[in-house]
């Protein structure tokens, strides 16, 4: 019964914000690159992604390449002692051209504004950063040729702190704004999730995504593959794990840990390559040596799919 009023309640959720707005993946596209922080950087709602979309479209040959990187921002701030004074948070602006040339991606998906208000109540200037990087960096990626599709940050629990849930809550708003006044491709997460952590809570008072208030749990990243998966036109709509998520599939879940490999070794490999200066990333094999082993994991998911 729990299951079916949780289902319900997240259904309608996601209806009402992004239905009215689908996207589909270009036509032409062969390589997606997911840029973020690290909930991208985490991974587990792009190797969902990957798997859905793997198995859904097997003949497109889709490569799903995740270079988020822990702590990074688009608006170039950096709180006081963040890492306890050990290092600044990143900047896009310092690698965004070499991911850009050395991967040539067709198709980009961003998602930052987590940590872009640097966790403080809502400043001016502080959203105008966010904004002008925001506007900087959905520039470059189309000068570059790509395509964009923004999507608003998960949601930060407001039990952690009502006033930077509000931040989030203005710049997620923004962003989603700028469909109608710039027509660009965003993708809303953010409303849909904090719907489902509402909507989760009726029936669970202790419920979160995020024991932390930011870094969601595997419920969490099931719930924004979902949502972008609905963004990009598929219909997941009555999918509610992982498992359903991949039940149309023979074979599905038995691929979902080889798509895992697939996901990390390219992640550390082309952070590396295309280089960056946060520190504590591990280090990636060589591009030629990933993309050897990477082909090996393709062959065995044929294989296991009798393609």
């Amino acid at each position: 019964m729990a299951k079916i009023l949780w289902s319900f309640l997240i259904f309608f959720g996601i209806h009402h914000s992004i239905f009215s707005q689908v996207y589909s993946i270009p036509k032409d596209t062969k390589r997606i690159v997911f840029l973020g922080n690290s909930i991208t950087y985490n991974g587990k709602f792009v190797t969902y992604i990957d798997a859905y979309l793997t198995l859904r479209y097997p003949e497109k040959n889709l490569e799903i390449i995740n270079v988020g990187l822990p702590s990074e921002t688009v608006s170039g701030l950096s709180e006081q002692g963040h890492a306890d004074g050990k290092f600044p948070r990143p900047d896009l602006r310092e690698r965004l051209d070499r991911v850009l040339k050395q991967l040539e991606p067709d198709l980009v998906i961003a998602n930052y504004g987590m940590n872009d208000g640097i966790y403080l109540p809502f400043d001016e200037e502080r959203f105008e950063a966010f904004k002008k990087g925001m506007s900087w960096m959905h520039q470059t990626v189309e000068f570059s040729g790509a395509e964009i599709i923004h999507v608003t940050p998960p949601v930060y629990d407001e039990r952690k702190g009502a006033a930077y849930s509000n931040v989030l809550d203005m710049y997620s708003d923004w962003l989603v704004s700028r469909r109608y006044t710039q027509n660009w491709k965003v993708i809303d997460l953010h409303w849909p999730m904090r719907k489902g952590l509402e909507d989760r809570r009726s029936l669970n008072p202790e419920f979160a995504f995020a024991k932390d208030g930011i870094h969601p749990d595997e419920s969490g990243h099931f719930l924004m593959a979902k949502i972008l998966l609905l963004g990009l036109g598929e219909e997941v709509k009555e999918a509610y794990s992982i498992e359903e998520l991949l039940a149309p599939f023979p074979m599905g879940m038995q691929v979902l840990p080889l798509i895992e490999q697939r996901q990390e070794i390219q992640k550390l490999a082309w952070l590396s390559a295309t280089g960056h200066i946060r520190p504590g990333i591990p280090e990636g094999l060589s591009i030629k040596l990933a993309q050897e082993k990477v082909a090996a994991i393709n062959l065995e998911i044929r294989t296991v799919l009798g393609n």
